[in-house]
Formats: structure tokens, C-alpha cells, sequence
């Protein structure tokens, strides 16, 4: 493996925005059988193990697969959660937002020692970072330098961050341009909660939901029913984030916790974050080719006509994909314990995957 192409693409985890290409499945199609059909794709792509769930007109469905001798996950399998937690941050912000804590076009403020980026005449707002609108690179300057490949973001301190902010320049001026950024996220969740990030999500969003497993921290019972990552064929460690953490790099959930949140952005009326999910879901900025942005959410049109609400997420060795769409009351979360790319850069389909079952299931309301 080449280790340092490696540390850079899973470094930067990216997010998918490919339009669907697949055909809906026959209408006597049983959902278990759909399902499954995904979780038999996903391992033949390369994936040690996956674990798919859905929600189709109320009714909840989670299911396991696994490759020869491998152990097969289900709905309370804990993998690491990678970007998606991005959508986790922008809900603590939008929470911060409906109290009248903060404003949307309110500036990126940090303690004085982490200089902000500037590029023309307006300063990053909170909105920029939440819509990868900021200007601001992928990764934060210096990251990679001495990193462990298979733990990039371990080393990393507040004080590499402050000196790296120093060298940074944003390559387009804010709110002009959609660039996924995870130093974005970083930035917005320290810009929310300074140096208490973890403790943030975990009180303002994961316990409100009853996101019991999502977390930064592994409980003891949780080590006990974690799949292992791999890359290559091979097992890796987790990524352990101690700062950039609101961008989800270091983040832990199951399929059960997923389909509960989903389940909260398919009806947030009956949600105790009602009011800051809406803003979640809403369009803030047009990324233009049909893609728009919510805070966090990435929104692009369904085959139906229907908008397909997502974010996708990796890590050195999980992959996961969270996608709903509201006017079909339909969502699907798969998880995989396996990178996003090999070694070569060759992508494996979980995305695509899953953006096609959900296309089947809307099809099939």
C-alpha cells in the first residue's frame, strides 16, 4: 500500500454527490429481498462485513452480511461514522441558531491565537463553514506532516491548528464557491464549543435523540460489539481526533442510532429538535448542477422528482452512507468496515449502493 496516497485520500474522506444511474426494482419486490440484494453488492465490491437499514412507510428494517469467516453485524454493530457526523455539528449549530445564541451570518470567531483566513471583503461566516461555501482547503496546512497513515489526525493539537491557520489561504472568497472542507467543520465546531466539541454533540444533539452509541468515546460494551476496519484486506486502527472533531473524523454510531436519527429528519415534528433539524434540511447554498447544500445536508434531485436529503462519510477503514427523502417518508443507512478507496485510488460503491435502494424504495411509494 502505498502509505502516503493512502493517508491523503482517507484523510479527506470525501462526500459523494453522483447522480443515480440504477432502475427500480420490481413492484413484488420484498424489502428484506432489496436489502439484501445491497448487502450481497457491497461485499462483492470488497466490504469484510455491512450492515444496511431502512425505513419505508413507517416500518424500520436492519440486516448483516459478512464474507467467509467474518462476523456479521447488525443494527447494534458500532463502526466508525466519518463524515456524517458533519451533519451532528450543523444540528448543534442550528440548535444555537433557534435559541438566538448565534446567527447564521454571524463571523468565525476563535480565541485570538487562531488567525482567520480572509479573501476579499467579507469575513467566513458560520453559514460558510456549514455549507462548505468558506474558501477555506479540504485538509488544514501542515496535517500530513509526520502523521501516522493509519491515524492521520492522532498527533494533531491545538497548537499545530493555530500554526497552521497562520499559513493558510482560503482559495476562493467566502460564500462564492461549494469546496468540501473538513478543516471547515473542524472550525465550526470549535468555533461552537471551544476544545469541549465531544461534550457538545454528545449533550446537545446525540442525547436529545437518543443517539446512544454515537459518540467519540467507546464504553466498554461498545468495544465489545465494534467491527474492525480494514484497508486493503487488511485490519487498521481507529482515527482518534482531538480537534478537528466536529467534522466527524473521529465519531462512532450504529445502524440503530442512524435509523433513530433518521427517523428524526424524516418527521422532526415529533422530534425535541424540531425547529433546528427544519433549518438543517433547508437550502442554503447552491452548489449549482443540481447540487444544493442545507447545513451539513447535501440535496439533489431523485429520478421521482423527489429531493434526496445525504451525506456520506469514511474514515481509514469504515465507509457509511445516511441518505432520506422526506416526501416519500424513505431513508437508508449502510455501513461497511472497509475504506472508501484502495490503495490504487479504485472506489468502492457503497454510496452508489445505497443511493440506489433508496431510488428504489421512492420509486416504489
Amino acid at each position: 500500500m502505498n502509505r502516503r496516497k493512502f493517508i491523503t485520500t482517507a484523510a479527506a474522506a470525501a462526500t459523494g454527490t453522483a447522480l443515480l444511474s440504477g432502475t427500480a426494482a420490481a413492484a413484488d419486490d420484498t424489502l428484506p429481498a432489496r436489502v439484501r440484494r445491497t448487502l450481497d453488492q457491497a461485499l462483492a465490491a470488497g466490504a469484510p462485513s455491512a450492515v444496511c437499514g431502512v425505513i419505508q412507510g413507517g416500518r424500520t428494517y436492519v440486516a448483516g452480511a459478512a464474507g467467509k469467516g467474518k462476523r456479521t453485524p447488525n443494527g447494534r454493530t458500532v463502526f466508525q461514522l466519518g463524515s456524517i457526523g458533519k451533519t451532528l455539528t450543523a444540528t448543534a449549530l442550528a440548535r444555537a441558531v433557534t435559541a438566538g445564541e448565534t446567527r447564521l451570518d454571524a463571523p468565525l470567531t476563535l480565541p485570538a491565537r487562531f488567525p482567520i483566513p480572509r479573501k476579499g471583503p467579507r469575513r467566513i461566516t458560520l453559514a460558510d463553514l456549514a455549507t462548505h461555501s468558506s474558501g477555506l482547503p479540504r485538509l488544514p496546512e501542515g496535517l500530513l506532516d509526520g502523521a501516522n497513515p493509519y491515524d492521520p489526525y492522532a498527533h494533531y493539537t491545538l497548537d499545530d491548528l493555530a500554526e497552521g491557520l497562520s499559513k493558510t489561504t482560503l482559495a476562493t472568497e467566502p460564500g462564492s464557491k461549494y469546496a468540501y472542507s473538513n478543516l471547515g467543520f473542524g472550525l465550526l465546531g470549535q468555533a461552537l464549543a471551544f476544545d469541549r466539541v465531544d461534550e457538545m454533540l454528545r449533550h446537545r444533539v446525540a442525547r436529545p435523540l437518543g443517539l446512544a452509541d454515537t459518540t467519540t468515546t467507546l464504553r466498554p460494551d461498545m468495544l465489545l460489539r465494534k467491527a474492525v476496519g480494514h484497508a486493503g484486506g487488511v485490519p487498521v486502527p481507529d482515527w482518534h481526533d482531538h480537534v478537528l472533531s466536529g467534522a466527524g473524523s473521529s465519531m462512532y454510531s450504529t445502524a440503530n442510532d442512524m435509523l433513530r436519527y433518521l427517523a428524526a429528519q424524516l418527521r422532526p415534528e415529533r422530534s425535541p429538535l424540531r425547529a433546528a433539524i427544519e433549518l438543517t434540511q433547508r437550502p442554503h447554498f447552491d452548489a449549482g448542477k443540481g447540487l444544493r447544500l442545507g447545513l451539513a445536508w447535501h440535496l439533489i434531485p431523485l429520478p421521482s422528482g423527489r429531493t434526496m436529503t445525504f451525506h456520506d462519510g469514511g474514515t481509514g477503514g469504515f465507509t457509511t452512507f445516511a441518505a432520506f427523502c422526506r416526501d416519500s417518508g424513505t431513508a437508508v443507512v449502510m455501513m461497511v468496515n472497509t475504506v472508501s478507496q484502495d490503495a490504487d485510488g479504485k472506489q468502492y460503491p457503497i454510496g452508489p449502493l445505497a443511493e440506489e435502494l433508496l431510488n428504489d424504495l421512492d420509486a416504489a411509494h
